[in-house]
């Protein structure tokens, strides 16, 4: 197939959705699709634009200066299409750069996807903008109801949207390299420089942000540690919200965003992960966190709600129930001389989740939906 994908983040940007992105870029070019991959260019990244990429112009997303949207008009990327000639145009995410190819491949009649990968209807109450949430809701249901298939990382999601007048839907998982993320990176070396001794270690991974709900992990560290002064909370990731976190909490010990061996390190070195986002669609590091034989405490949703069986590799919590969460990561660290028999399970609770699959799956879909658009279906969803 010859595919245009479209994303506004990739590589160097390091979140979950980049790195899905890239993964996924070269799963299908390693399958033998022409790919013109289409995104913002990174600052000091040269200029490119051929038919196996173009990276057009991009600007920072407010209150997100590291991360960038791409700007380029639908007349623009539907003259590039009418030149590289795709078979599908596929949007990876939701802004002004999917929007104008989503435009481009509806009025091209070309057959065009989409992930669902961020709520980001839900982030507006983290900053004080409650009242958009309906409007950017509509924004994404009208967004993706223009595709003929938009791909969910879960049943819940999918379920969740269909409700809410989304159409079209279809699950698509997410992996982890269970090779990358496994138990054998734990490190005595670490753990040493933690100064931890027997003591548990509590692990957050993920960007600081308001939308994380990331106060929540620290307040259930501070109760931990009313019971076992000597525990520990790492945390890996960087954020509009770390220099706040750091003063409020300063027995965590924050240590900056980390990359391949030292995080799998960080990750195995551990004792329990702590998630307590009720924004992310799936989480991938909840995944990371398994594969590395961590048990997880988290809000029973996302990919926590898939992949963690309670009471067996983590502990599950209502959606929203602040003091269930406390108190389900204070019971397991009080509990930590248990934890090393509860690792094989989390570690194996990771195992149903392979790149090779997803990537497979979501190629058949891709290719199914060439093979099926009918022209009336093409056009129903083009003016929805």
């Amino acid at each position: 197939m010859r595919i245009a994908y479209v994303t506004e983040t990739y590589p160097p940007e390091l979140n979950g959705v980049s790195l899905t992105v890239d993964r996924t870029v070269r799963h299908l070019r390693e399958r033998g699709h022409e790919v013109e991959l289409i995104r913002p260019r990174q600052p000091g990244e040269s200029a490119c634009d051929d038919d196996a990429e173009w990276r057009t112009s991009g600007f920072p997303i407010p209150m997100y200066p590291d991360l960038r949207f791409g700007v380029a008009s639908s007349a623009a990327l539907q003259q590039r299409f009418e030149r590289t000639r795709p078979q599908l145009v596929h949007a990876a995410t939701q802004g002004p750069l999917g929007r104008a190819a989503v435009r481009a491949a509806c009025a091209l009649d070309l057959p065009a996807t989409s992930d669902f990968r961020t709520n980001f209807h839900a982030y507006s109450h983290h900053y004080g903008l409650g009242w958009l949430e309906p409007v950017v809701y509509e924004y994404l249901r009208r967004f993706h109801n223009q595709t003929q298939r938009t791909f969910v990382p879960t049943r819940s999601v999918r379920d969740e949207l269909a409700r809410a007048g989304f159409r079209r839907l279809a699950v698509v998982g997410r992996g982890v390299d269970t090779e990358h993320f496994s138990p054998k990176k734990r490190s005595a070396a670490l753990r040493a420089q933690w100064d931890c001794g027997d003591a548990p270690v509590l692990l957050y991974v993920g960007r600081l942000a308001a939308e994380k709900n990331v106060p929540l992990a620290l307040c259930a560290f501070d109760a931990v540690r009313t019971r076992l002064p000597a525990a520990q909370m790492v945390v890996v990731g960087d954020g509009p919200m770390r220099r706040r976190l750091e003063a409020q909490f300063p027995a965590a010990r924050f240590v900056g965003v980390l990359r391949d061996e030292v995080l799998a390190q960080h990750y195995a070195s551990a004792d329990l992960f702590l998630f307590p986002s009720l924004t992310d669609t799936f989480g991938n590091v909840t995944l990371e966190a398994l594969a590395s034989g961590l048990p997880v405490v988290a809000y029973d949703q996302a990919a926590a709600a898939e992949y963690v069986d309670d009471c067996d590799s983590g502990l599950l919590v209502t959606p929203g129930d602040e003091r269930a969460f406390v108190a389900a990561a204070c019971s397991l660290a009080w509990q930590h001389e248990y934890l090393a028999s509860v690792r094989p399970r989390a570690r194996a609770a990771s195992l149903r989740a392979r790149w090779d699959d997803v990537l497979l799956h979501f190629e058949t879909q891709l290719a199914e939906t060439v093979c099926a658009l009918e022209p009336e279906s093409a056009g129903e969803a083009c003016v929805a």
